[in-house]
């Protein structure tokens, strides 16, 4: 099985100071453990460097160096793989967007994660975001 994973559990994840950091850590380990495919797409990991490295989110944010380190960490794994857009991305765009009515704002970022989703066949997002059901061809996971 492979799941996407969202921005949220990366950085709870990683922030030893968050009050999710073990739940959020400790899934992505069981997902590794489990025989599961962790996917992951570019704009989740410049998502996550963004706010890893931001002294208005965090008291103390990650180097960017750090935050790159965790990255490639996780792109080295072999539980992980890599989601990208392919020659149909923008048909299905077109497609994906019909399906859900209020598509707009901050919504767009993750409707971006969802079409990659439905573009590799991967049903299953790993997210703390309940924005994420509104797009009915995924499945959300909480931790």
């Amino acid at each position: 099985m492979v799941v996407a994973v969202d921005t949220n559990i990366l950085v709870h994840a990683a922030n030893m100071a968050s009050p999710r950091h073990v739940l959020c850590a400790r899934v992505l380990e069981q997902v590794g453990d489990d025989e599961s495919v962790i996917a992951l797409t570019w704009p989740v990991i410049y998502e996550f460097l963004r706010v890893a490295t931001h002294p208005s989110v965090f008291a103390k944010p990650m180097s960017f160096t750090t935050a790159w380190a965790k990255v490639t960490a996780m792109l080295a794994s072999p539980a992980a793989t890599l989601l990208a857009e392919t020659r149909s991305h923008a048909t299905l765009v077109r497609q994906c967007a019909a399906e859900v009515p209020r598509l707009a704002g901050n919504l767009v970022h993750d409707f971006h994660l969802a079409v990659l989703m439905r573009e590799h066949g991967v049903r299953d997002v790993l997210t703390l975001d309940k924005d994420f059901r509104a797009f009915p061809w995924i499945t959300v996971r909480e931790p």
